[in-house]
């Protein structure tokens, strides 16, 4: 099967998705965003495969990455469980009611606005210097329950009918709604988002929507990059997250700005 593989396709191709697989896992493990490199890195390089079958490809790899930086962020971190059901539980939910409804809108005329909220993300965080360097809230368990719960329906319908950026989204809610530190935060969202690539995956998988070969090359790599990068992030703290939330931010603004004011380009 992989020699048939690499016999259909250059093997540069797989050899420059492996590389930029691993970069989006050592991204994804800090502060999520890693989706904004591995997607357009597969529609680049398999331009004429059917969209939902890059997507299933990029989840079995963006999956086992994931799931090897929350293993790293667990052994560090100590999370309440009840909290991270009840998110998870609203983001399954949302997410699945999400994608159901995409066909039903145009996401193009909701880019401007996200593109609006990703540059007051940006300012807000450059400009608040203490953002997550310490936990600033101590909220009742009422509180967090409802906050957390209403961050998973509001960034889990976004990733059910749109998607990319979605763990940089959990991180900074996590961070300013709950008062999570950075790399709290980042160890909850990887959690959160192992709940909704499981959720995703069992849809394309059903419809046979993956590349199974190229999904496994992708995950190894993937895999490394998370490891590496949630090992960072855990060691350097949360000066070293906040500044690649920023530089992730940043290359979003760039990508919907790109998307919004030169779509023929």
């Amino acid at each position: 099967m992989l020699s048939e593989l690499f016999t259909d396709y250059n093997s540069t191709t797989y050899f420059i998705l492996g590389v930029l697989a691993f970069i989006a896992g050592f991204i994804d493990a800090v502060v999520g965003g890693g989706g904004l490199i591995q997607i357009p890195a597969l529609l680049i390089g398999f331009p004429n495969a059917p969209i939902a079958t890059l997507f299933g490809t990029n989840k079995i790899a963006a999956l086992a990455g994931t799931a090897v930086a929350a293993f790293h962020y667990a052994k560090k971190i100590v999370f309440d469980f009840l909290l991270l059901f009840v998110i998870s539980f609203c983001c399954f939910i949302s997410s699945f009611t999400g994608a159901r409804i995409v066909s039903m809108i145009n996401v193009n005329v909701l880019k401007p606005i996200i593109l609006f909220i990703l540059i007051a993300i940006a300012l807000y965080t450059f400009f608040k210097k203490d953002l997550g360097s310490i936990k600033t809230k101590e909220l009742p368990l009422t509180k967090q329950l409802i906050y957390g719960g209403l961050i998973g329906l509001v960034i889990g319908f976004y990733d059910g009918f749109f998607g990319p950026g979605t763990g940089s989204f959990f991180v900074l809610a996590f961070v300013v709604v709950l008062g999570f530190e950075f790399v709290q935060a980042s160890a909850y969202a990887k959690i959160v988002n192992c709940v909704t690539n499981i959720s995703a995956l069992f849809v394309f998988i059903r419809q046979g929507n993956y590349m199974l070969e190229l999904a496994l090359i992708m995950a190894a790599m993937n895999m490394a990059g998370n490891m590496i990068g949630s090992k960072l992030a855990l060691r350097k703290g949360n000066d070293f997250v906040r500044i690649i939330f920023l530089v992730v931010v940043t290359l979003m603004i760039f990508k919907y700005g790109w998307e919004i004011f030169a779509p023929g380009a």
